[in-house]
Order: structure tokens, then sequence, then C-alpha cells
């Protein structure tokens, strides 16, 4: 028999203090000596007033991912080494690990020497590493293997937006008496990623003392068959839409073509973000028996303001109006914290004083490196 889970308590960590739109380039630099072409535009549209950092403006990291995440968990139970043995599960997703190996899990492990020896998971990908993480706690307590879970999602993002990573192409371009920028799909992330952590303590019983959310259904789904890859890391797109990895290329190609960035095909996301979900979206409300009317809370992970007002309109074409003070977001005030967005919305949301029992949040996280989207529920119990 399944067990009812719940997550009891959340928390978040974020770097430093946070960082104006005229600040970035002060923290992130100049590529080829010269102020963004793209900046300003990126800007307008994401709506992002702030962000975190954990780097100086030397490029002197201050905290790395896994530490990040583990100071996530450790403000879940206040710090308290007792409370950190209670933990049976770790589950850990991100995009930007701060190594290939160890696993980004393992190593946030390390960060909690008070722990027992637990089993730990990573999730690789994008935004919905994390959901899977959350999904791997919840159906892991579902199933009685555990009682409790800690799950989060974390990024570091900002060290390989510093100029210096892009300086080599653009020396090159400048050679070869080209335009010394480089291409909008490596600049446009620039201006989009924040730094930070938040962490999700799942139970199989719910707070007595405090508001918990009860995990009703968390669905997943992948577009990979049928769309190629839009964002990608450590790799580059060739011609044919294919991945080349950066183990193809040689140390100084690495350098030459920036291969260590992080890039956006943006005419494909464009295309197919705001509307390759909906049908998907539809068929989980209807399997789990969802009015749209029952929603109190709609929680989308967005990496901008443009395509949350984008997303509101596709939905109202399609059937799926939900009004927009039953958004909630807090991209403008803390930036696009990739796979940890979610758990910081979440986050804020439950510890507003906003929440009434009996409420449900739906939460919906789409990831763009080759289209894939995870949705949820949650009641306010």
């Amino acid at each position: 028999m399944s067990k009812d889970v719940y997550i009891v308590k959340t928390s978040h960590f974020l770097p430093n203090k946070p960082i104006s739109n005229d600040e970035m380039e002060d923290y992130l630099g100049l590529i080829n000596n010269q102020p963004s072409k793209s900046k300003n535009i990126v800007l307008r549209n994401n709506g992002i007033k702030n962000r975190y950092y954990a780097m100086d403006k030397n490029g002197v990291a201050t905290h790395t991912n896994s530490q990040m995440a583990a100071l996530a968990v450790r403000n879940i139970f206040n710090n308290d080494s007792e409370q950190l043995k209670t933990i049976d599960l770790l589950c850990c997703g991100t995009s930007t690990p701060d190594q290939l190996l160890p696993s980004h899990g393992i190593m946030v492990h390390g960060w909690l020497p008070e722990t027992k020896p637990i089993e730990v998971t990573s999730n690789a990908g994008a935004c919905c590493s994390s959901m899977h993480s959350l999904k791997y706690a919840w159906m892991s307590i579902k199933s009685g293997e555990v009682d409790t879970a800690v799950a989060t999602g974390s990024e570091r993002s900002s060290r390989i937006m510093r100029s210096e990573n892009f300086e080599e192409e653009a020396a090159k371009l400048v050679e070869a008496e080209k335009n010394p920028y480089v291409s909008f799909e490596k600049e446009f992330l620039r201006w989009m990623l924040s730094d930070g952590a938040g962490a999700f303590l799942l139970s199989n019983k719910k707070n007595e003392k405090e508001l918990s959310l009860k995990i009703e259904f968390l669905d997943g789904v992948s577009f990979a068959h049928e769309v190629e890859p839009c964002m990608y890391f450590a790799c580059d797109k060739t011609e044919s839409g294919e991945l080349k990895s950066f183990m193809d290329y040689t140390s100084a190609e690495i350098a030459e073509k920036s291969i260590l960035s992080m890039k956006q095909d943006v005419k494909l996301l464009r295309q197919h973000m705001l509307t390759i979900g909906i049908d998907k979206f539809k068929s989980v409300l209807k399997k789990h028996n969802l009015p749209l009317e029952e929603i109190d809370y709609f929680l989308p992970h967005v990496s901008s303001e443009f395509f949350r007002y984008k997303m509101a309109e596709v939905f109202d074409e399609t059937g799926l109006h939900i009004p927009q003070e039953k958004w909630f977001t807090n991209l403008a005030t803390i930036g696009n914290i990739g796979a940890g967005a979610i758990y910081l919305i979440v986050d804020e949301l439950l510890n507003s004083g906003k929440l009434k029992v009996g409420q449900k949040i739906v939460i919906l996280v789409p990831e763009s490196s080759r289209f894939s989207y995870m949705f949820g529920l949650f009641t306010v119990c």
C-alpha cells in the first residue's frame, strides 16, 4: 500500500548580495573590451531586476554548486547536527555540476559530514533535473523504502559566463576581420542565469506545527524524439543539428570556439517552448481529474517574463485559462536559477503567509535543452 508524501519544510541559499542589471558586467566582464549589444534587449524581455552570483568581481568563486546545495539542506534543519542525521535519502539535481566526477549529489553529501551513510542520487540535465530528484524522493517514500528524504535543485552558472571564456573566440573573429561579437546564442544566456540552491524535506508524516504540501502527483514527458537540441553545454551543434561533444574537440578548439559555454538556439526556443507541451498539460489535468477552477496557485518556472505572458496567451487560446492573479513566480527578484528555480518559488510561496489549508498548487517546469516538461500538484495541509 502506497504512503502519502508531504513536503514538510523548504529552504534556500542565495550567495552574496543581489546584483542589479547595471552591475552585471562588473562581474561577468566585457568581451573584447566592448559593452554587450544584446544585454539590454535580453534584459528588457526577461524582466529580471536582480540575480545572485557565487563569485566576486574578479571571478573568484565564493561557493561551489555543491556547497550551495549543502547550505540549503543545512538551512532546512537550522544547521542542527542531530537533525541532519535523520535524512534517509538525498536526491540532487543540477545543470552545472562542479565536475563530471564525482557526481553532484555525492559532493553535496560530502559537505554534510554529520549525516549517516545514506543513498544519494544525482540527476543531470537542465531545469527538470531537480524535478526528477524530487520525483525519486517522492517515489521512495511513497513505496515505503524510506521515511524521510531531502531533494535539492541548484546552479552555479555565473563562472562559465565570464568574459574570459569568450575572449579567444572574439580575438579570432577580429583576426579574421569579422564582427568581434560572439553569437547571440552564446550571449543570450549571460543575461538570463543566476546562482543559488533550494531544498525540500519530504516525509511520510505531515508537519503538525506548520503547513505542509502533500504531493498528489508528479508527471513528466520528453519530446527529444521530435525536436533537436535547443540548449546545450560542453558541446556544439553541427549544421545537421546534431551535437558534437567537447571530447571530440582539441584543447585549442575548445577555447577558440567557446565550447565550454552554455548556448541557446533562440529560434527553436521561440518555435517550440510555448506550444509543444500544451496537449500533455491538458492530458495531465484530465488524468488527475483536476478542473482549472480548482487551481488556487499556478507556479510556472519561466526563464523570462516574455515567455510568461506568451504562455498565458497560448493557454487562453487553447482553453487553459488561468487568471494572472493565480500565477506566482519570483523571477524578477532572484533571476533564473535553472534547476533550482522551482524550489525557490515553492519556498517563497510556502513561507509567504498566503497559503490556506486545502488550497491546490500546480507546478509546471519546462526544459528547453531538448524540450521536456514536469508537472505536479501539491495540496496545502
